[in-house]
Formats: C-alpha cells, sequence, structure tokens
C-alpha cells in the first residue's frame, strides 16, 4: 500500500503544534472517540467482516467504550486477524511525533531519551513529524523462540561500540511493543508465547519499566493490546498466564457464520475472480449453495474433527477450485463461457483436504466420507431448490427409455439438448435457474437435477472416471 503524502497543513514545529490547539489523548481514548462517531452514525466499526453483526460487534463496541485490552478467542478462519487489523481504522488519520523518534514519542510527553533531549534542547522549535494511522500498529505472531528482546527490546552493541556505555540509555534498540508506542499491538495466537516472555510482556504493560541486560528504564509507553487464541481445548501447546490473561478487559469468542447466505457472501467477497483469460464463468447460485452447505455440513459432522475448525477459507478455496476445475473443461472443449456443474465437485478433493481433519479407524476411507459430505450437500441444496415443484414427469421419461450421459467431456450443448428431449425439464429449470437461459447455466441445471434425482432415489447413476449415466432404477 502506498504511503499517503503528509498534508502541508500540519504543523511542522512543537510550537506550530501548541498553536493549533491540537491535545493529546491516549490512545484508548481516541479509538473512544472514533468508535462513538461510528456507533453514533449506524455505520459499522470496520468494513469486510460478516456475520457478526448481532454476536461479536456488539461486545467489541462495549469493549472500546470501556478502555479494554482485547483477547478473540476462536478457531481459525474465523477473521480474528482481519478485525485485528481493521482497528487501526479507528485511529486518527494523522498523529504528530517528535522527528527522529522510534518509539513515536508524544511531542508533549517524550518517553525516549532522544525525544527528551530534543525537546529540552529545541524547545518550541523542536521539529515535528506525522504518522499515518496505516503506520500506527504492530503485529507478531507468538512462536516458542520469540524473545525478550524482539517483542521488548536489547541493548544494541553497535551503539556501544561507538563509544557509549551500557548504563546510556541510548544503547537501547527498541523492540516491536515500544515501537508501536500511542497505536494497537497484537499478539496472534497468544498461548504459543513462552511463559517467561508473557512475564516480561506483563511487566511492560503493567509496571511500565523493563529490565534489559540488568538496566531498568522506565517505559510508559501507551498501547491498545489486542490478542487472538484458539480455545484451551483445541491447543495444547501452551496457555495464557493467569496474570496476563487478568490483563485483558474483554475475552470476545468469535464463531463461523451461522447462516448459509452468510457464508455465501463471504466467499463472493474473498474469493480470486472465476473468470480467466477468454473463459468466461457464471456461477450459478445453486453451486455456491452447494459449496457454502457443505462447510456447514462439515461443522455439524462426527466424521470431522471439530477441535481444529472448519475454516471459512475452506469455503473459499473450494469456490476457487470449482471455478477452476470448469475453466479447464471450457478450454479443453474449446468453449469460451462455462458454468461449474455437480460433475466438477470431484475437484474438491484437492481444496478440501488440507482443510479438513477426518476422524477415521480406517486407513483410506477420507476421500469416501469427503464425497458423502458432498452428496449430503447436493441432496439439501436440491430438497431446498425443488421444494414444491414436481419431478414426476421427469421420471416418467426415463423410465420410458430416457438416458443421460454426463461428465467433464460432455459439452454444454449436448445436456441443452437433453431438456428438448425431456421437455419436463424445462419447468424445474427455469425455476432453478431464475430464467437465466444461457446454454452453461441451463447445463449445469440439469445435471443438479439428475443428481438431485439419483439421490432421492428416483434414477440410477453409473459413475466412472469423470463419467456418469442416469437411467431409469427400473432398467
Amino acid at each position: 500500500m502506498t504511503k499517503p503524502e503528509v498534508p502541508t497543513s500540519l504543523p511542522t514545529t512543537l510550537g506550530a503544534l501548541r498553536a493549533s490547539g491540537w491535545t493529546s489523548v491516549p490512545v484508548k481514548e481516541e479509538l473512544r472517540t472514533n468508535a462513538v462517531r461510528n456507533i453514533s452514525e449506524g455505520k459499522p466499526l470496520f468494513e469486510g467482516v460478516m456475520g457478526y453483526e448481532d454476536t461479536v460487534m456488539p461486545q467489541l463496541e462495549n469493549a472500546l467504550l470501556a478502555g479494554h485490552d482485547v483477547v478473540f478467542l476462536g478457531e481459525r478462519g474465523q477473521a480474528k486477524t482481519r478485525m485485528i487489523r481493521s482497528l487501526t481504522n479507528l485511529l486518527d488519520e494523522w498523529m504528530p511525533i517528535v522527528a527522529g523518534s522510534e518509539i513515536n514519542d508524544d511531542p508533549y510527553n517524550p518517553v525516549s531519551r532522544h525525544a527528551k533531549n530534543l525537546v529540552e534542547a529545541e524547545g518550541d522549535n523542536t521539529p515535528i513529524t506525522w504518522v499515518h494511522r496505516s503506520e500506527r500498529s504492530g503485529e507478531k505472531l507468538a512462536t516458542p523462540d520469540t524473545s525478550i528482546s524482539d517483542l521488548i527490546g536489547e541493548v544494541d552493541p553497535i551503539k556501544v561500540a561507538e563509544g557509549r556505555y551500557l548504563s546510556d540509555e541510548l544503547t537501547l534498540h527498541y523492540g516491536l511493543v515500544p515501537r508501536t508506542n500511542r497505536g494497537i499491538f497484537a499478539i496472534n495466537e497468544l498461548p504459543d508465547l513462552s511463559e517467561r516472555i508473557q512475564v516480561g510482556l506483563l511487566n511492560v504493560l503493567e509496571e511500565r519499566d523493563v529490565q534489559i541486560r540488568g538496566y531498568k528504564i522506565s517505559l510508559p509507553i501507551d498501547v491498545l493490546l489486542v490478542a487472538s487464541a484458539n480455545p484451551e481445548d483445541y491447543t495444547n501447546r501452551g496457555r495464557i498466564i493467569t496474570p496476563l490473561k487478568d490483563r485483558f478487559g474483554s475475552q470476545i469468542r468469535t464463531h463461523y457464520p451461522l447462516e448459509v447466505d452468510t457464508e455465501i457472501a463471504i466467499m463472493r467477497q474473498e474469493a480470486r475472480p472465476a473468470s480467466i483469460g477468454d473463459v468466461q464463468v457464471t456461477m450459478p447460485a445453486f453451486m455456491e449453495r452447494i459449496i457454502a452447505t457443505f462447510s456447514h455440513q462439515a461443522r455439524e459432522s462426527a466424521m470431522v474433527n471439530q477441535r481444529s475448525g472448519v475454516s471459512v477459507r475452506l469455503s473459499v478455496s473450494n469456490i476457487e477450485i470449482l471455478s477452476a476445475n470448469a475453466v479447464r473443461r471450457a478450454l479443453r472443449a474449446g468453449e469460451r463461457n462455462v458454468a461449474p456443474r455437480v460433475s466438477d465437485l470431484g475437484a474438491l478433493a484437492a481444496s478440501t483436504g488440507g482443510k479438513v481433519e477426518i476422524e477415521s479407524l480406517e486407513e483410506g476411507r477420507e476421500s469416501m466420507i469427503l464425497e458423502r459430505l458432498i452428496s449430503d450437500a447436493v441432496f439439501q441444496v436440491y430438497r431446498e431448490a425443488t421444494a414444491g415443484i414436481s419431478m414426476t414427469e421427469v421420471v416418467t421419461a426415463f423410465e420410458t427409455g430416457a438416458i443421460a450421459h454426463v461428465g467433464e467431456d460432455v459439452p454444454s450443448g449436448e445436456l441443452v439438448k437433453l431438456v428438448s428431449q425431456i421437455p419436463s425439464l424445462s419447468g424445474p429449470i427455469n425455476t432453478i435457474t431464475g430464467g437465466d437461459q444461457s446454454a452453461p447455466v441451463i447445463a449445469s441445471a440439469v445435471e443438479f437435477i439428475l443428481e438431485g434425482l439419483h439421490l432421492t432415489r428416483r434414477l440410477n447413476k453409473d459413475a466412472s472416471g469423470g463419467k456418469a449415466t442416469y437411467r431409469s432404477r427400473s432398467k
């Protein structure tokens, strides 16, 4: 992202800053003020996070209004990191600091020795620079090898070699937390941080001092601490020590989308564009719903390890791989317009395997379980899409000799011809597609209906090698 240009109208010296009437407020007060404005105007705290309007967002609004540090507790793929990063949008756009400061020193109340010395020497002529809110956050993924020097700081041997004494505060190289002074500092996967490092972090946040190599300095930093963690029954790699857990004013439990429609909306927002090159992809609504329903059913299935969760990333990856398989099919067939079909769902094995942990006592049954979950999703969406629609005439057509061949090698035109051979398909297809008369969408709807009739035990299906034949159960 391009760094915004500092407006020329902003003060450049401490004296000019005072004359402008600018006032210094703690970062939590700054966030509270801007959150109050958004809430009063009916605006969301930030864009791009869906499904939390009535659950997580009210709790987060309360935490910001109360000035609390926050820990988000939830399984993977629940937008915890996105929410943390988006909090910077609630900061003021520009913040003044003492020029040359490594830790965003407040011009009115400098903390570092560099800033104190500069203000003392220059007074109202102290140079001021401005920091954009996009640069007022720090983030660290907690790992077992994270050290105090990473988070807090360390004596810089280069500065010592230049002639400074170890007791000189100017020898200190600041870590991530001090460098996020007057901003938001986030720790992802907090339980993975070793307990002794958590103790050091607590000392900075509570006591406002730190000892580095035996040298104790006062470090009254001003930060909002936000962390993410998985539930304790998911990770056994560590824990949040009780004193640090007590430091967080609010613990907010996140969750996966509660509604299929919300999952679909997230898929549409996050997935890469489906069309590739000259191939235009139209995604039928019922195929989107199958992908979203598959994820929801996986989250409720006894055959899936629920402690590891089923991330929304599964839905996003699946919709992307479904589109990719349709494009590959179109390229081989020489088509320029395509719509994913039920026969493309076999491609989901690659995008699902690494994101779903199957609970199986027998080796090699993972693929069978995934196929079962996909079939269950197709079945559920078919029942919803065809509720109140009679399929009797369609079944009768197959009983009188109709046979349908589907698969990757069958072009859309062949499936469209099937509609002219079985006119009773027209009504259900028109309802399912919402009136879309394009050949790729009609072909997709034909496969969807045939598979639904098979799953409801009204047609037989002979499948082999990505191809399938539907025929009457009486044949």
